[in-house]
């Protein structure tokens, strides 16, 4: 099955009261629990996702009988996802075996399963064009529920966050397009790698055509601008590099350098 492989949890207690603390005994090792053992995906079987979760803990709020905790979240997977969430709310007393059920809205699992539906689909969109489209919609799914719930806080966020990387077709073309483009110049081949980072800038031009500075195509960039400086400038694609450029101006020293490198 596809899943979560090597995992970080880490949380902040501080304003959280001594008698409160107690939640923090078991979640950890109940978070890499779900995450690893949940069934992700039949397909993938052999994907195993890097993630890292830290809550800050906000406090617990008292309604009749039941006790709920705010939290703030941040999930980081690999060099291309970072998503935070200041919306986090579940039932304190319902802190034990998460389990996430497809029907039933749980405003915990579910809140977790969100990330975990959203995490994988950009995962696979890397290797097959489109491929996460099913997770997204499972992603999707959960946040209308919530968002229909009793605990609603931060799902119409979340609904949005899912809808705009769905939706947003140009990046996720232009990140399998980046990814292949990797794998085939490592295996020497040259013209095919090229021809995918042509597809990956056509990418991008979508996107920016749309949205300009989007913050999640930006973070991409960011996060690989130096491995496409050093390899276009192996490869000698000015052109491309002069794109990337234009395209991403936070980056363009990065790309000046690779191009005054090719007219050596």
């Amino acid at each position: 099955m596809a899943q979560f492989g090597k995992m970080q949890v880490s949380f902040d207690d501080r304003l959280l009261k001594g008698n409160e603390r107690q939640i923090l005994f078991a979640l950890e090792s109940e978070l890499i629990r779900f995450y690893t053992n949940t069934n992700w995906d039949d397909e993938f079987t052999d994907i195993s996702i890097p993630l890292s979760i830290h809550i800050v803990f906000e406090g617990v709020t008292s309604k009749g009988s039941v006790q709920t905790v705010l939290a703030q979240a941040l999930f980081t997977s690999g060099s291309d996802q970072r998503y935070y969430d200041s919306g986090v709310q579940f039932i304190y007393n319902n802190i034990g075996s998460i389990y996430f059920d497809s029907v039933l809205f749980d405003p915990l699992a579910s809140f977790l399963a969100f990330y975990g539906y959203l995490i994988s689909a950009s995962e696979i969109d890397t290797y097959i064009p489109l491929g996460g489209t099913s997770h997204f919609e499972e992603a999707r799914n959960i946040a209308l529920r919530g968002n229909a719930s009793d605990y609603s806080r931060g799902w119409k966020d979340r609904l949005n966050l899912c809808d705009n990387l769905s939706e947003n077709f140009g990046l996720r073309k232009a990140k399998f397009a980046y990814y292949y483009a990797m794998e085939l110049l490592q295996n020497g081949e040259l013209e095919r790698s090229v021809e995918e980072l042509n597809n990956m800038i056509t990418g991008l031009d979508e996107v920016y055509d749309r949205y300009p500075r989007e913050r999640y195509t930006l973070y991409f960039l960011t996060n690989h601008a130096k491995v496409l400086a050093d390899k276009l400038s192996l490869l000698g694609q000015e052109e491309i590099l002069q794109t990337l450029k234009d395209l991403d101006s936070d980056n363009a020293a990065l790309y000046d350098s690779a191009l005054v490198t090719i007219s050596r």
